[in-house]
């Protein structure tokens, strides 16, 4: 599904707008509408649940979004939260000029996936794709390509060397995607931290910054929350919260926005097996992706070539958006830099007794960490479907797993009259109890079952008069508008089953 349609359905049935939409709208800003904030808290709902109520060592907390402005030093923010940014002369659009290459590297990278599909056809179940990749002297040859252009970019950046970045996208023939131009600035490193004051008068304000991540919150809370829960390392923090970066280059909607919301989890381990948790927490969270049902095709693993400053692994688990395979969350061992730094520039003692090894030691980490923005943008654009029926029309609908669906169920009377709204009300208040259920009368029946597919509601009750008679409902299925009449009676035990995200989450 093209990402305008994804943008254009998102409006429509009340899931994004514009934030300050009456007046044009804000760059890279947006705000969650009536159904877009019930799939936001279910995404959250099912993530704390996996990673918070599924652990016994791993607790949550809620820290605050202003934190004393040394913590940023402490965390390299001030000095190296940078992204390398570069101006079309002609355009005078700004772009990250690292993306520039890595989306230049993406088109090579598709080809080489066109290549592998064209065999595929060609050649059936007798073809090896591993041999395929090494042998196929064109595939070959862009594979090179690819790996000689991201080492440069990734050994110009390590060496701070903007001037071999701004030659390499020269060189490459890059241009701006409005104009056309090849004619580029001097690339300049820009930091994203957005700052603000803090304080009652003129004379004592102290610059603080808006936090451009959740993660500090949680490590400066480290020990407070050891000793407070009693957990012992090997142990985790777990934060849903707002960040805030001023990301110049914002784009492809949601994907990236300077205000954002992550779900991040910090895991502390002792020194010297960081590794070791890291890899169990790579399987561990691809699992979780993969249990929500978007297929396992459309997730793919992509180590960092260049780490971090606080890193010694990392990598993505990526998404294949409509725009290409993105980042959806990263998985980093972030070593002991954090607690580290912040117990020198703080001067207290961040270390543990570990009653075990019967020894103080500052704890390894190893980060997850997810953008709720973003996942919310793969479940919206996986989703989002054009149904040809057997009639010849086309239905817009959205296949959201059902236990992510804003509205889980919609009880609809046949018609306005004869008793039948009367009773459907009566079931509306019972179920809305346990599901967000949604009570609809107006227009034809047709039409009504249209507009619930349109925001991905699963299930429908119709009331009619055969109702009155016997206690029978009509149950309609969102994804193959099949209708079954069952009793009134079991229809809260069958949307139990079908719809209770603890049941997911025992079958996953």
């Amino acid at each position: 599904m093209e990402i305008k349609k994804i943008i254009s359905h998102a409006k429509e049935y009340g899931f994004i707008f514009p934030s300050s939409d009456i007046y044009e709208g804000l760059s890279a800003v947006y705000d969650y509408a009536h159904n877009g904030v019930e799939l936001k808290n279910n995404i959250k709902n099912y993530w704390w649940k996996a990673m918070v109520d599924l652990h016994s060592n791993i607790v949550g907390i809620d820290s605050a979004i202003f934190m004393h402005p040394t913590t940023w030093k402490a965390s390299g923010h001030v000095d190296a939260f940078n992204d390398p940014l570069i101006d079309n002369k002609d355009s005078k659009l700004r772009y990250r000029a690292d993306s520039l290459v890595e989306e230049y590297c993406e088109k090579l990278d598709n080809k080489i996936l066109k290549e592998i599909s064209k065999a595929k056809k060609r050649f059936g179940k007798d073809f090896d794709q591993k041999k395929f990749i090494e042998t196929n002297p064109k595939v070959s040859k862009l594979k090179k390509k690819v790996e000689k252009i991201l080492n440069r970019l990734n050994t110009s950046l390590e060496n701070s060397d903007l001037n071999d970045v701004r030659n390499l996208i020269i060189e490459l023939e890059i241009a701006c995607e409005k104009s056309g131009s090849k004619n580029w600035s001097d690339v300049k490193q820009f930091n994203l931290m957005f700052s603000t004051k803090l304080g009652a008068t003129s004379g004592s304000m102290t610059e603080i910054f808006l936090r451009p991540e959740t993660a500090q919150g949680i490590f400066v809370n480290f020990l407070n929350v050891q000793k407070t829960s009693r957990l012992r390392v090997p142990f985790g923090i777990a934060q849903v919260g707002k960040a805030f970066r001023n990301e110049i280059i914002a784009r492809q909607f949601i994907f990236r926005m300077k205000e954002f919301e992550q779900m991040e989890m910090q895991f502390f381990v002792p020194p010297g097996t960081q590794k070791e948790w890291y890899k169990k927490w790579m399987n561990k969270r691809m699992e979780w992706h993969k249990s929500i049902g978007m297929g396992s095709e459309n997730y793919r693993f992509k180590n960092h070539e260049k780490l971090a400053h606080y890193a010694d692994a990392a990598c993505d688990i990526e998404f294949k958006f409509p725009f290409g395979f993105r980042e959806l969350e990263g998985i980093h061992s972030r070593t002991d830099f954090d607690l580290s730094n912040h117990e020198r520039f703080s001067g207290k003692n961040l270390k543990y007794f570990d009653p075990k090894l019967e020894k103080n030691y500052i704890p390894y980490v190893v980060e997850t960490s997810i953008g709720l923005d973003r996942i919310f943008l793969a479940v919206l654009s996986w989703s989002l479907r054009e149904d040809k029926l057997n009639d010849g029309t086309t239905r817009k609908v959205l296949k959201f797993p059902v236990f992510l669906a804003p509205i889980k169920l919609a009880v609809l009377p046949l018609v306005k009259k004869d008793g039948l709204p009367q009773y459907a009300k009566k079931i509306f208040d019972d179920l809305k109890l346990s599901y967000s259920t949604q009570y609809d009368e107006k227009d034809a029946i047709g039409r009504r079952y249209r507009r619930q597919d349109a925001i991905g509601t699963p299930f429908c009750v119709t009331i009619d008069y055969t109702t009155l008679d016997d206690d029978t409902v009509t149950l309609r299925d969102r994804d193959h508008m099949k209708q079954e009449r069952i009793p009134l009676a079991s229809l809260e035990n069958i949307l139990n089953e079908k719809l209770n995200v603890r049941n997911w989450l025992r079958a996953n």
